[in-house]
């Protein structure tokens, strides 16, 4: 029972929309601008860059909170934080609160894997940085990202060769590419936003 009600308090915390609270806040109403994505990079692109930070660090630690405390507080193995973790993704990315239309999950990904596997965050982080730096397309970055931590998971000495988790956070990496399809086929015809663009809304 323990279970079950932690796990639907996860799906509920990562439900909450922080970039649509912290845009709205501004005035804004983020899903009428940009690329209309409740995540941190839009409100970074449309907002200004201390909110988009701001947001990402939110909806990170929708996902670090439940995979790394909701164990401890159900007296449960620490291998549930992905269980936990996983909810808080499928709440951000399906929010009950939004009609299931929500962001794609970055952020509260990596504020997931990072309670449970913080080794191949670093890794994943890494790559992140020098993608974004290297082409200034966020999308991308992310893409790489997720791809990265995907593979690290399974090296990651940490998890002590964990099959269930590394297994279940691959396919969360693959979730996160899937919700990028739309970026994937901008990058290939040369539309998608990079990043540094002109916010199109004044904070």
């Amino acid at each position: 029972m323990n279970l079950i009600i932690l796990t639907i308090i996860a799906y509920l915390l990562g439900a909450v929309p922080f970039g649509l609270l912290v845009a709205k806040s501004k005035g804004v109403n983020i899903r009428e601008h940009g690329s209309g994505n409740i995540g941190a990079t839009n409100v970074f692109r449309v907002v200004g860059k201390g909110w988009g930070i701001f947001t990402f660090v939110l909806d990170a630690l929708k996902g670090f909170f439940p995979a790394f405390f909701f164990p401890l507080i159900g007296g449960v193995d620490p291998a549930f934080g992905v269980l936990f973790g996983g909810a808080a993704i499928v709440g951000h990315t399906f929010p009950v609160f939004l009609k299931f239309k929500g962001g794609k999950g970055v952020a509260t990904s990596a504020g997931m894997i990072l309670g449970v596997a913080s080794f191949s965050v670093g890794i994943a982080f890494a790559a992140w940085l020098i993608t974004v730096f290297a082409s200034r397309y966020v999308s991308l970055a992310s893409i790489v990202a997720a791809i990265t931590v995907g593979v690290a998971v399974w090296f990651d000495p940490k998890l002590d060769n964990n099959t269930i988790i590394q297994s279940a956070i691959s396919l969360m990496a693959l979730l996160v590419i899937w919700l990028h399809r739309a970026n994937i086929k901008r990058l290939m015809i040369g539309t998608e936003n990079r990043f540094g663009k002109k916010k199109e809304v004044a904070s």
